[in-house]
């Protein structure tokens, strides 16, 4: 027997009294959450379930909903939590909108996210959500952010992105286009947000070691959110904090990659303060000026927007390219939209294709950057559905499910189709509680348009210059790992080809 396996029986036979206890509570509790289509055991509610599903949690939850009449099921976990995860767009209204107040991100989701991302917007609630928020609502909105962020682009894109494609073109070599898309993301989003270039795909020999740092740094972000998802994906809170106070398995690998993280987040903060660097064109300009910011609340801001720059864009640009592989009619409209548009500035380029933008919409519905978001009710409630909510349990909205309801986007709806969201010809938005790919209201996300424009200009550039053939088995689709973000969890392999 290993030492963990030891140590997590012995803490599990220490527990038991209160374990039995808490089988007991919630036995005789008369508020439980229900669902038609998952029957629960005695005592033990649907942990059986959810142990053996874990490893397929969105897709076991997704049938579940779907087959739901009110596309809302009830999870019960006397061991942690009962709570409720929907794809209902009323209830997702009414979650985000109506009664926000009541549904903030809870004491649970912050301290399982408070090793990575400290005190960041992403794991932060209240008075400190909204000390984020306002300066972030402020920056956002600034043109000249905006043209730091377009000019940003399209220098990686010239200098970085298209020089490692067209010599992997000139080698024929296979590359992981995840991966290459997750180091553009995060070279753009380091350089918007501490005003350093890491280099992670540069292919220059000068910048060699540059780059092996960089990639490291990278590396150790994506095992960190990973890490952190499989701590929410414990049945038991007490299995990962008591592996995190003997510093042992998983956690030991999360606590080193999320030091690498900081150390490489601190590194930049100082490097920035000893030049005396400050420009309206980064985001740490504006926290930087308040006096009473520390670097480790600095870190923890920067970290969350690195977290949407490099995931959140790269995952949305990884599922796109593999829906286009299956679908040349799309690819051949977006690059004739992409020729009309040639001789046109920037801005008018952008904002007039418009068939690239359904494309690129239509692929977050199926496959969407963050698939889940949970909340915590700290009220009792009644959702619009008529499922009941008890005071501390967590709720869900399923945005992977949302995307695959036939009542919301017709029969065809697990068709790659971007004419779903096209009216002669013109883009047509559709209610965020529908699609709530980027939240809505008071979460709405700081960087739609920023994301929009990152990705219009990535998947111009490289579809006008190359032919992105994926190296997978026909009609077979990526396994997707379920992490912070929705990403394949085995990459993307491709080999581009040079159009005529």
């Amino acid at each position: 027997m290993d030492l963990i396996t030891f140590i997590s029986i012995f803490f599990f036979i220490l527990l038991l009294p209160l374990l039995i206890f808490l089988l007991a509570l919630s036995c005789f509790s008369t508020k439980k959450p229900t669902s038609q289509a998952l029957k629960p055991y005695p005592l033990i509610g649907h942990v059986p379930q959810f142990i053996k599903n874990r490893h397929r949690y969105l897709d076991w939850t997704t049938e579940i909903i779907l087959s739901d009449p009110t596309h809302t099921m009830g999870f019960q976990n006397p061991f942690l939590a009962h709570g409720i995860i929907t794809a209902n767009p009323f209830n997702v209204e009414h979650l985000i909108k109506t009664n926000f107040v009541n549904y903030p991100k809870g004491q649970f989701t912050t301290t399982m996210l408070s090793d990575f991302l400290g005190q960041g917007i992403f794991s932060s609630d209240d008075e400190q959500w909204k000390h984020q928020r306002k300066p972030g609502i402020i920056e956002f909105n600034k043109k000249s952010l905006k043209d730091a962020i377009v000019d940003t682009v399209q220098w990686g894109i010239e200098n970085r992105l298209l020089p490692l494609l067209r010599r992997a073109e000139g080698r024929d070599e296979v590359l992981d286009l995840q991966d290459i898309l997750e180091c553009f993301g995060f070279d753009t989003t380091c350089k918007l947000a501490f005003n350093e270039d890491p280099a992670c795909l540069s292919i220059e020999k000068e910048e060699e070691e540059k780059v092996i740092m960089s990639k490291k740094a990278k590396k150790a972000f994506g095992d960190a959110q990973r890490l952190t998802m499989v701590r929410a994906m414990d049945a038991f809170p007490f299995t990962w904090m008591t592996m995190k106070k003997l510093d042992n398995g998983y956690e030991k690998k999360l606590r080193k990659s999320v030091a690498i993280v900081h150390e490489f987040a601190m590194k930049m903060i100082s490097k920035r303060k000893e030049l005396k660097l400050n420009s309206d064109l980064d985001i740490l300009s504006h926290f930087e000026s308040k006096k009473e910011t520390s670097d480790e609340f600095l870190r923890d801001v920067l970290i969350g927007y690195a977290l949407t720059g490099r995931e959140m864009v790269s995952s949305a640009l990884s599922w796109f390219f593999w829906l286009l592989s299956s679908a040349p009619e799309v690819e051949e409209k977006i690059l004739k939209e992409v020729e009309e548009v040639r001789d046109k500035q920037l801005y008018e380029k952008l904002r007039e294709m418009q068939y690239l933008h359904a494309a690129l919409t239509e692929s977050m519905r199926l496959y969407p950057s963050v698939a889940m978001n949970t909340f915590e009710c700290r009220e009792d409630d009644i959702l619009p559905d008529g499922n009941f909510v008890g005071k501390g349990w967590f709720v869900s909205y399923n945005t992977y499910a949302m995307g695959r309801l036939k009542e919301l986007w017709g029969e065809d709806c697990d068709v790659f189709r971007p004419e779903k969201w096209l009216e002669d010809g013109v883009f047509r938005p559709e209610s965020p509680f529908r699609y709530p790919i980027f939240h809505a209201c008071p979460r709405m996300c700081l960087g739609k348009e920023v994301a929009y424009i990152q990705m219009k200009v990535v998947a111009a550039s490289v579809l006008k210059e190359f032919r992105v053939n994926v190296l997978l088995e026909k009609g077979s689709v990526p396994e997707h790992e379920l992490s912070l973000t929705l990403r394949m969890a085995n990459g993307l392999p491709v080999q581009v080809k040079r159009r005529e």
